[in-house]
């Protein structure tokens, strides 16, 4: 069903009428430099429409029927030029340089970026969060990246850890393919709790994809790409300096440098320091809300720029320990007390190497990296240890059929796993040796762009498998885009360690027979459009996303109230997920967004076909973003309404089972101020201001070796308001200067 769904797909787009269309790429020149500019306009006179120039400079134009036009190139500071365009001219890329105006030295050249975008350019539905966006919460880790965005969910796994996990679609963030800069990330023993290990002062940006992403990047995204862009030697400030503390007790230090070593080298530091000390029991449950922490991080990487060469290589490396469970006031309980502690390191490291060929369009780069994993975790009685040893290669030719209409990639990959995996009398350890190959071709028209690809991997023990994948976009109107995808996606799953959190009950875990790869197909699509309103512009983006499941590995929690039994269901599994999303810019100080999110995520539990537990059906989300004229006051206001959620039944003490299996309607606002000073930044924030908790999130928190304790029912926050401030002190490097 899912292949001819995608044939179905390619056939109508690759198909449809194509209309004339001219791109290109505009520069600005001061006579020394030459580099892309970002807002740049272009206008036919006689048809007056008109495109705005991408942060890369690149810009995209329907012809319209009656030519020749008058095609106009502008941007504040420069002169601008002007060409003729005719109907010969629908495949023509356009190079344009605009030189600086020096008869104006004293304008200031300044456009509006916005921090959350969907690029109009690019084949697939890819949402970017910048830097910018990320400061408009409090960000101090990755999993709290994500406050003021709809597409990604981020929730507590249990009331003992303190551990988050994300959901894209309504399904696990294991079925999301994470990178760090197109590397694997966040995979193996880091999926349960390496959210809070990378800093998110060390981010640049954040990728976000829906549905399957290119082959090119591996056979494991099922659900979306998160693909993690960290702050590179060459663009990075000269020195960064951020701390934070927080009312919950939480503290956190970060310090980052860049500098160059010579013409061809640069290098970069990022320092993470973090500390959570104070015991905090708000709902007087007997148990911390927060575990206390430490945490300490560090990243260095170095970065070449040949003439005919470019390299990139460095080193992660990350030490956390958690301590939770019961107050030390519990701690004198003659029967014991309960204890949790988490231990993780981490150790990783990359490379990247470029060559370029002399075809300007052709090049070979190859990515290499090498990782450590660790984890140790106790819950009361119950232990995990775990360890990871991970080797990746990934070697990729691109070129070009004829010209840059047709590009294609082809490559190498190879996969080294070796993992132990150990709880309670369970075992699960076994080496993975999975090679791969992939190709992929792209087609840009005037209308029509696509990128069709296909990868092969033999997995030493579970053989051949394939992963084909389309994606198309077609420009419906000058301000419309149409995008479809449709692929396949399969990983082997960690049953133990993608499922921690469950520890944190008495029940018995019952596991597989025998552990089989999950296989999923996606298929979907998004429109665009771009408006305009009293003279302003906005968008409204709307998706559908449909993943249905040939084999997936069930945790089901309804079967039996004793246990949590591991099935292989190769029965009907799926996920529908709808999005809508309005952003709108009334004035140029003031950024707008609303959306609202619905989750059909069902699968066979306790022997019917069931909602999935904790997935809210329906969610709302609103941004308000405001920054004064001179730029040194900056709002946020972000309010999220979560729907109700299927809830496991549960025991509770006495024998009787929960009668109420639905969680509330509730509300999460946060907001934050930020003052800027010179170099300075000083921000204060709260979240969860309106206080919305959740009640008595332990069941029997009184007896925590009982066979009726449980922690991992929780769908909402646990503790209340945090109020946090911050300040930040940059210096940036001098050609960086805006």
């Amino acid at each position: 069903m899912m292949k001819n769904i995608m044939l179905v797909v390619f056939s109508v787009l690759f198909f449809g009428t194509l209309n004339a269309q001219v791109k290109g790429v505009i520069y600005g020149s001061d006579k020394k430099n030459k580099s892309p500019l970002y807002g740049a306009k272009v206008k036919l006179l006689q048809a007056k429409t008109g495109a705005v120039t991408d942060e890369d400079g690149k810009f995209e134009l329907v012809l319209p029927k009656e030519l020749p036009d008058t095609m106009v190139f502008y941007a504040m500071g420069y002169y601008p030029d002007t060409v003729v365009v005719d109907k010969k001219d629908r495949f023509i890329s356009f190079e344009v340089v605009l030189y600086s105006d020096q008869l104006l030295p004293e304008v200031v050249v300044s456009f509006k970026k916005g921090t959350h975008t969907i690029s109009r350019l690019k084949t697939l539905h890819v949402e970017e969060i910048s830097s910018g966006e990320l400061r408009k919460a409090a960000c101090c880790n990755l999993s709290e990246s994500f406050e003021t965005n709809a597409s990604v969910d981020v929730n507590f796994t249990d009331a003992v850890s303190g551990a988050k996990q994300i959901q894209m679609m309504g399904l696990d963030g294991v079925y999301a393919q994470i990178q760090f800069e197109n590397i694997p990330f966040l995979r193996g023993l880091e999926s349960s709790y390496g959210l809070t290990s990378l800093p998110g002062t060390w981010i640049e940006s954040i990728q976000i994809t829906k549905g399957t992403g290119n082959v090119v990047n591996g056979y494991e995204s099922m659900a979306g790409l998160i693909n993690l862009e960290i702050k590179k030697p060459h663009n990075e400030e000269a020195f960064y300096l951020n701390s934070y503390v927080n009312a919950m007790g939480r503290s956190e230090l970060n310090v980052n440098t860049s500098f160059n070593l010579n013409e061809k080298w640069s290098s970069t530091w990022l320092a993470h320091g973090s500390w959570h000390p104070i015991e905090m029991d708000y709902n007087n449950d007997g148990f911390r809300d927060m575990p206390n922490s430490n945490n300490a991080a560090v990243l260095n990487r170095y970065h070449f720029q040949g003439k005919h060469m470019e390299a990139q290589f460095g080193v992660n490396a990350y030490l956390e320990e958690k301590e939770g469970g019961q107050i030390s006031s519990k701690r004198n309980d003659p029967n014991g007390f309960y204890d949790v502690r988490i231990d993780s390191k981490h150790i990783n490291l990359f490379a990247k190497t470029g060559f370029f060929l002399k075809h300007p369009a052709k090049s070979i780069g190859v990515v290499y990296n090498f990782k450590y994993q660790s984890l140790d975790a106790l819950f009361g009685i119950r232990e995990f240890k775990g360890e990871e040893k991970r080797g990746y290669i990934n070697a990729m030719h691109e070129g070009i059929f004829g010209n840059t209409n047709h590009k294609y990639k082809l490559g190498l990959s190879n996969v080294y796993l070796d993992i132990t995996q150990q709880m309670d009398s369970l075992e699960n350890d076994r080496v993975e040796i999975v090679p791969g190959s992939f190709f992929e071709y792209t087609y840009t028209g005037m209308r029509l762009s696509a990128v069709l690809g296909i990868r092969g991997d033999y997995h030493n023990l579970f053989g051949f498998n394939y992963a084909p994948r389309v994606h198309m976009k077609y420009i419906l109107t000058e301000n419309t885009d149409l995008r479809a995808t449709a692929g396949k996606g399969w990983r082997v799953p960690n049953y133990m360690v993608d499922n921690i959190s469950l520890m944190a009950t008495s029940r018995q875990w019952i596991a597989p027979d025998t552990i089989i790869p999950e296989v999923s197909w996606n298929v979907g699509g998004s429109i665009m459009h771009e408006f305009e309103l009293f003279n302003k512009k906005g968008s409204i983006t709307a998706d559908y996303y449909h993943t249905a499941f040939e084999n997936q590995l069930v945790v089901d929690r309804d079967a039996d109230m004793s246990s949590i039994v591991f099935t292989n269901l190769n029965s009907a599994s799926y996920s529908n997920s709808v999005q809508v999303e309005v952003a709108y810019s009334p004035h140029k100080t003031l950024d707008l967004r609303f959306a609202y999110k619905y989750l059909d995520v069902k699968a066979e539990f306790g022997g019917k076909m069931q909602q999935k537990v904790m997935v809210p059906t329906h969610r709302g989300f609103g941004n308000i973003a405001y920054k004064s004229r001179n730029k040194r006051w900056e709002y946020d206001l972000t309010c999220s309404v979560f729907g109700e959620s299927r809830l496991p039944v549960v025991e509770l003490p006495g024998g009787e089972l929960t009668t109420v299996n639905k969680s509330e309607v509730y509300p999460l606002l946060n907001a934050q101020v930020t003052h800027t000073y010179h170099r300075w930044d000083f921000y204060l924030g709260g979240e969860n201001i309106l206080n919305y908790t959740q009640k008595n999130p332990i069941i029997d928190a009184e007896n925590p070796f009982s066979s009726t304790f449980n922690g991992t029912r929780i769908w909402a926050p646990i503790y209340g308001t945090n109020i946090y401030a911050g300040v930040r002190f940059v210096i940036k490097r001098k050609e960086n200067e805006e």
